[in-house]
């Protein structure tokens, strides 16, 4: 067989081509389920009803469809894609991805630009309304009930660096105000050295007090997880211990104490809760999600303080919050903190309590993963606090989505769905060896040889493995 020289194939374009004669190729069954979930509840004609508000009647040029832009941000989560050009080029490039946004073959996929701009046009009160329409349909998928909260906050990793931070009251970059204060100290022409191990010997030299980042404002100096110093955000999910569904999702500065951001995050929670009781609760149906918001808050130690337990206990909401070693402590004039603090450690050393703190470790570590680590929006690629938030309550709600998806397809991602067919082989593989060792144990009389068994091991497991 002789060799085939590329330039001998090359041809010359055709001027034009049929539409009918465009290469096409089989819909994802992912992302065709997904498609068919949403516009089972008209997803695409709610939204535009939703955001008709941003856009004028006539003048101007065709924009991005409300529900291709909210689609192109659930591409992100179910792909793993941490920024929106990545999200654009993942679009442009796939052909199952074009049929779940509608865009044909002869069509240009949305741009990165195109899918920013729409972002900055339709308001965070929007992006929320979607997230609680996601809400709704769990609701009706009977993965919601809303009863018991768990509460868990993660850092994301800004997009600034902390070279680029300033002073707040000078306006001094760090080796400008680094290179004044050796000059102050007698040190006329400091070397890379001399600035370095002046600056190890100051205390608190990253106050959040004092240095800001020009172009990320909102972003604040953290310790991260695997204790590097980096500019950050907040996440704070809210998750019902039931279901694993995520009831509200917050984003707060980089420093700021659990303390303080779970009186927003749990509010928040029972105003989605109470919204979707009052959708999806009717007699034909009963009582899907309860109707009075959250009754139990269950947290771990960075939100134990006495005025967090008074606060919830005051609403009525019964706390399994993990309790520090603070040692000895005084209740003198505080009898309302007393009472707190001891209601909430009779009920963790319950067995109840026991069960909801290792849930909650179970279930809000799993949506942290999925959503900032497999999800890709550890490291976000927005600035602005406000911006980080529309992207973050959409790529949970595609989390959310997942799991509508697994109690569908029996997988909640594309991914997952990949080696669902080896996952099968391998089950069907173990069940013939487990029938053969019961038949081999039942029939003595007819022994099974053993080289039987090692064959069919070697040949079955090398299957599913492909």
């Amino acid at each position: 067989m002789g060799m085939g020289r590329r330039a001998k194939q090359r041809r010359q374009d055709e001027l034009w081509i049929a539409h009918t004669e465009l290469p096409r190729t089989v819909a994802h069954p992912f992302y065709e389920q997904l498609n068919r979930v949403l516009e089972g509840r008209g997803f695409d004609e709610w939204v535009e009803a939703q955001c008709a508000r941003f856009y004028a009647e006539r003048m101007g040029r065709p924009s991005l469809a409300p529900g291709r832009y909210f689609r192109l941000l659930l591409i992100g989560y179910f792909e793993g894609l941490d920024s929106e050009r990545g999200i654009a080029w993942r679009a442009a490039d796939s052909l199952a991805l074009r049929s779940f946004l509608g865009v044909g073959l002869n069509e240009m996929p949305p741009d990165h630009s195109t899918l920013s701009r729409t972002r900055r046009l339709i308001d965070v009160e929007t992006h929320q309304a979607v997230f609680r329409w996601v809400l709704e349909l769990l609701a009706e998928k009977d993965l919601l009930k809303g009863k018991t909260i768990g509460i868990d906050a993660t850092t994301l990793e800004a997009n600034a660096a902390l070279r680029s931070i300033v002073r707040r009251d000078t306006g001094e970059g760090y080796q400008e105000f680094l290179t004044r204060l050796a000059q102050e100290s007698g040190i006329a022409t400091p070397t890379r050295e001399q600035l370095a191990k002046l600056d190890r010997k100051r205390t608190g030299k990253g106050s959040n007090e004092d240095w800001i980042n020009p172009h990320d404002p909102d972003a604040r100096i953290t310790k991260m997880k695997d204790g590097r110093t980096h500019l950050a955000h907040k996440a704070e999910h809210a998750v019902d211990l039931e279901t694993g569904a995520v009831v509200a999702v917050t984003v707060a500065a980089g420093d700021a104490g659990d303390t303080a951001t779970i009186l927003e995050t749990l509010p928040q929670a029972g105003k989605h809760i109470a919204e979707v009781a009052c959708t999806t609760n009717n007699e034909e149906v009963g009582e899907r999600v309860h109707p009075e918001g959250p009754v139990e808050a269950v947290g771990d130690k960075g939100y134990h303080s006495n005025d967090t337990l008074q606060a919830l206990e005051d609403v009525e909401v019964r706390t399994y919050i993990s309790e520090p070693d603070r040692g000895r402590r005084c209740w003198k004039d505080k009898p309302e903190a007393r009472q707190a603090v001891y209601g909430n450690r009779r009920r963790i050393r319950g067995e109840h309590g026991k069960e909801l703190l290792r849930r909650r470790g179970e279930l809000l570590e799993r949506s942290f993963a999925h959503a900032y680590e497999t999800g890709g929006m550890r490291r976000t690629h927005l600035r602005g606090r406000e911006n980080i938030l529309k992207r973050a309550l959409i790529h949970v709600g595609g989390f959310n989505l997942s799991l509508v998806m697994r109690q569908l397809l029996g997988k909640g991602t594309p991914r997952g769905l990949q080696g669902l067919s080896a996952d099968a082989l391998l089950i069907l593989s173990r069940f013939w060896i487990a029938l053969l060792v019961r038949t081999e144990h039942e029939s003595a009389s007819v022994p099974l040889p053993m080289p039987s068994h090692a064959v069919l091991i070697v040949i079955l497991i090398p299957l599913a493995a492909e």
